[in-house]
């Protein structure tokens, strides 16, 4: 289970994403990490604990790949079956992605538990993703939301072990109760691994993290452990898959078999590599949100009365060093924001004849920012109350000047593109 970046793991969550900031009707030029296209991310099947639960399309994929799989394994098994074999099979593949979504909401659960922001879980090509939107506070709660996956996985490849003792094993029952028991139990052990973005990698993270006090050498720590890890997996899977360690061994390396394993073992080993390198970008990332802040990203703002022509209000501002305007009433109330846009839009010549309310936007519920916001808690309230500028504000009342969301989204992409020390 990963921590940031969306990587896209076998049985992986993924953690705690910055909101990214802002530009309404602008798609960001380098768009930020966790930056969402759409709403949805597939298919909605419901939201348990208030969590939106979506199926992706590349989990058809793999369902089918199942299906075919088992299917090819339990004409062996069971050759009366036929050609309903493959509805058989369907519902393995249904039942072992429904045990994905149980260790992906103990995730969730204890997130929730947390009072850590769940955006969504998406089951997906290799498994499940629960995007968490904020980093635990201590490593004994990272342990703690890394290991109870798992720990579920476990729990369920126990119940179907008991499960198996209650029904025949040449049976259908039999056989789905020891795929379903066989299938959880690598889930968890897969897990399990010391490496991120894998739930084992997040608690390596968290021991880390305990011993140093610095969760970014957690996340160093571990995010190096997963790559070793993918080129153990790369190499090592092939491997073991012909000397029978997983299964029959095969005596000559090459044929489509051969090619299958190495081919798993090479995207296996990608996602893994990815994945810890999304997490150790998107830790050092998050090292440097805290630079990010209202007070030091506002543009100087001057106030104008909604009748002051343009190109007066423009002279006021150049002659103070502003760049930014602010309409107020006769009482000094700011009232709207001068746009930008509005503003590069008029010719020079125009200035003159155009009252600076005439290219004002109200100032709406959510318009106002504290100069004191900064790193995390200000790109989440841009977000939230998306805008182009926003009115920045002392906690007197007293106006500070304007935030512009350009100006976060290049400061942003800075802290993105900046190497680390």
């Amino acid at each position: 289970m990963d921590e940031s970046g969306k990587s896209q793991d076998p049985e992986e969550s993924v953690r705690s994403q910055p909101p990214e900031p802002p530009e309404p009707g602008k798609e960001p030029r380098t768009p930020p990490p966790g930056k969402r296209k759409g709403t949805g991310g597939g298919i909605l099947m419901g939201r348990p604990f208030g969590v939106p639960v979506y199926v992706a399309p590349s989990w058809f994929l793999v369902a089918a790949l199942i299906t075919w799989v088992f299917g090819g394994q339990l004409e062996r098994v069971l050759p009366e079956l036929g050609a309903a074999r493959y509805l058989v099979s369907l519902f393995f593949a249904v039942a072992f992605y429904a045990s994905v979504l149980v260790h992906e909401l103990a995730h969730t659960v204890a997130a929730l538990r947390f009072k850590l922001p769940v955006r969504r879980i998406q089951l997906q090509f290799f498994g499940g993703v629960s995007e968490i939107e904020k980093e635990t506070e201590t490593p004994g709660r990272e342990f703690v939301l890394a290991f109870v996956g798992p720990l579920l996985s476990l729990a369920l490849a126990g119940v179907f072990y008991a499960a198996m003792q209650l029904v025949e094993p040449d049976t259908v029952p039999g056989v789905l109760v020891a795929g379903l028991m066989i299938s959880n139990l690598i889930v968890a052990i897969f897990n399990l691994l010391p490496g991120l973005p894998l739930d084992g990698g997040r608690m390596l993270r968290a021991l880390v993290w305990k011993i140093t006090g610095k969760p970014m050498s957690g996340t160093i720590a571990a995010a190096w452990v997963g790559r070793a890890l993918a080129v153990t997996v790369l190499i090592g899977l092939p491997l073991l898959t012909h000397t029978g360690a997983l299964g029959n061994a095969r005596p000559e390396i090459g044929g489509a078999d051969s090619l299958t394993d190495a081919l798993l073992a090479a995207i296996l080993a990608a996602i893994i590599w990815t994945g810890a390198g999304n997490s150790l970008r998107m830790a050092r990332l998050r090292e440097r949100l805290p630079d990010l802040t209202a007070r030091t990203l506002t543009r100087r703002a001057v106030p104008v009365e909604t009748d002051t022509p343009l190109s007066e209000a423009l002279r006021r501002a150049n002659d103070a060093g502003a760049r930014a305007l602010v309409v107020v009433d006769r009482q000094g109330t700011p009232t709207a924001l001068v746009r930008e846009a509005a503003i590069v839009g008029v010719p020079d010549h125009r200035r003159p004849w155009v009252a600076v309310g005439t290219l004002a936007q109200d100032l709406k519920e959510g318009m106002r920012v504290s100069a004191e916001f900064a790193g995390e808690d200000l790109l989440e309230y841009l977000r939230a109350t998306p805008a182009t500028e926003y009115l920045v504000v002392e906690e007197t009342g007293e106006i500070y000047g304007v935030l512009s969301t350009a100006d976060v989204e290049r400061a942003f992409v800075s802290a993105m593109a900046r190497k680390p020390a």
